[in-house]
């Protein structure tokens, strides 16, 4: 039976996980595309349905996709194209949407070997830019990414899109800037805070070891949390006029100096 009506409860509810209040409300998230749903699954997330159009899902790596959804007793539901559109993110549509119970990530789960590398991002607004810092950190090597004071959700769907669904596959815990400090402290990481006005430039540090990286938001930096005596600023130079770059450039700069070091 193919469902055919976006008035259909089933379909409201899905399309409702659009806005952060229907997220908070259903404690489910809505995940767009067979590559972030593959990475969701190879994660461990728990679909609840999966929505799909027949006809736009017959290669190799949806009917997979699909199969491992059924596998897992999640429901499917074959729609018609007009409702996969209302349920599709923009004009993205790729015959196949996933509705997931929301992660639930905490520190006290998290398992770092010794050598590892955290990125802390704090009071980041702009899913997309949280999503963009994610996807780099994932490629980077980075161990995982504390998202403290963040002004959005960890799973809103344009994070999950410019993450291309490393939000799922790579430790990603929201916590308050106070918890994600006194964390690190207590795991015994070295500390960097990124800021415009610090003093040493980046190439300068050993990123080597146990370390963590902090960033803050492109309207207001880090707070005064992070110019603790044990926290080391550093910066990017700007030879420009600009005073700042872009938050996710400037943690792909970082990540990537940091992998640099620990390979050579």
């Amino acid at each position: 039976m193919i469902l055919t009506s976006v008035q259909n409860p089933r379909v409201k509810a899905a399309a409702r996980l659009r806005e952060r209040s229907g997220r908070d409300e259903q404690g489910r998230i809505i995940i767009d595309g067979v590559r972030e749903i593959g990475r969701a699954v190879a994660a461990g997330v728990e679909l609840v349905e999966v929505y799909f159009v027949a006809d736009l899902c017959r290669d190799e790596e949806h009917e997979q996709l699909l199969a491992a959804a059924d596998q897992a007793r999640s429901a499917l539901i074959e729609v018609a194209p007009h409702v996969m559109e209302k349920l599709s993110f923009g004009q993205r549509v790729e015959g196949i949407v996933a509705v997931a119970q929301t992660p639930q990530r905490r520190l006290d789960n998290l398992k770092l070997t010794g050598d590892a590398l955290v990125a802390v991002v704090e009071g980041v607004e702009k899913p997309g830019n949280l999503g963009a810092i994610v996807r780099t950190a994932d490629a980077a090597g980075v161990a995982a990414v504390l998202v403290a004071d963040g002004g959005t959700d960890l799973y809103n769907p344009n994070a999950i899109r410019a993450s291309l669904g490393a939000i799922f596959s790579l430790p990603v815990v929201a916590v308050s800037g106070a918890e994600a400090l006194a964390w690190l402290r207590e795991q015994q990481f070295r500390l960097f805070a990124a800021r415009v006005d610090a003093e040493i430039e980046y190439t300068a540090v050993d990123f080597r070891g146990r370390v963590a990286i902090a960033l803050g938001s492109e309207a207001h930096g880090l707070s005064d949390r992070w110019r603790a005596a044990e926290v080391s600023g550093i910066r990017l130079p700007l030879l420009g006029s600009v005073d700042s770059l872009n938050l996710s450039a400037t943690a792909a700069v970082l990540f990537y100096e940091a992998l640099r070091q620990r390979k050579a």
